[in-house]
């Protein structure tokens, strides 16, 4: 008997969704992932939360969009777990905080500075912001595979995207100043805004998660790069997400048989 109980944030039931997920930030980057897999079709749309469901092979795949930051990526993590998905690959983009990253370069979070308060609802700070090792490998061996220039760095997460790029406009500016400088010096590579809460989640649920991300900037640097359009920037994350993804389902399977 089908469960077609909809969930309350994301729209979706039971019946709709897999074990696998990628969860880009942007509702419009949700079509675009779901063009590289089999027989994408939309299924659900309800606030933030756009969702396309697909297959790899004939493994059923959800694209479902979080929005912004870490109290809408929550609800949504939470709710794909309640539904049965234990694997989650964040396809989306970042800044980089380090001359070791350079526009383009897909960079693949080992670790998350948890510069933002929604991880704290459900491990205190002590406790590190790491992804699924294993995703991380297959997220590397794709990157390798494609011929993509990578990183595997610790992130910068953050609530608040002005906090960071005019931090001397707010009260707290020489804070958010001497901290950042320090979390460069500790060897950040990037910065987005969603996967401390994100690897820490997925920790507390029992699931496995990681990011494919990309690089939209050069250090210190937000000029445009017209040697590379943004879409042809997100693209390459969406290859190596979508090859990663592949991997783990093939591994998976394997496993299963043994």
């Amino acid at each position: 008997m089908q469960d077609n109980t909809k969930m309350m944030h994301i729209a979706l039931s039971k019946d709709q969704v897999g074990k696998y997920a990628f969860i880009p930030g942007s509702p419009e980057r949700v079509p675009r992932i779901a063009a590289y897999l089999r027989d994408s079709e939309k299924v659900a749309q309800n606030r933030e939360h756009t969702s396309y469901r697909g297959y790899i092979g004939d493994t059923p795949v959800m694209v479902v969009s979080t929005g912004m930051g870490g109290p809408s990526t929550a609800i949504c993590v939470e709710e794909l777990v309640k539904l049965g998905v234990t694997t989650f690959i964040r396809i989306g983009t970042c800044a980089s905080t380090s001359s070791r990253v350079e526009r383009g370069d897909i960079v693949i979070p080992n670790g998350a500075v948890r510069m933002e308060g929604t991880s704290s609802h459900y491990l205190p700070l002590e406790f590190p912001s790491v992804p699924d090792y294993y995703l991380v490998k297959k997220i590397e061996e794709a990157a390798v595979e494609l011929g993509f220039r990578y990183n595997v760095g610790v992130t910068i997460t953050k609530d608040s995207f002005y906090t960071q790029t005019e931090p001397e406009t707010k009260p707290v500016g020489y804070e958010l100043i001497n901290k950042w400088n320090a979390y460069e010096k500790g060897g950040a590579t990037s910065t987005s805004m969603e996967e401390a809460l994100l690897f820490i989640a997925a920790t507390s649920l029992g699931v496995r998660a990681a990011s494919a991300l990309v690089s939209a900037t050069n250090y210190k640097s937000y000029n445009q790069d017209n040697s590379l359009s943004p879409i042809e920037i997100e693209k390459r994350a969406i290859l190596t997400g979508i090859e990663a993804m592949r991997k783990i389902i093939e591994e998976d399977k394997r496993k299963s048989k043994e």
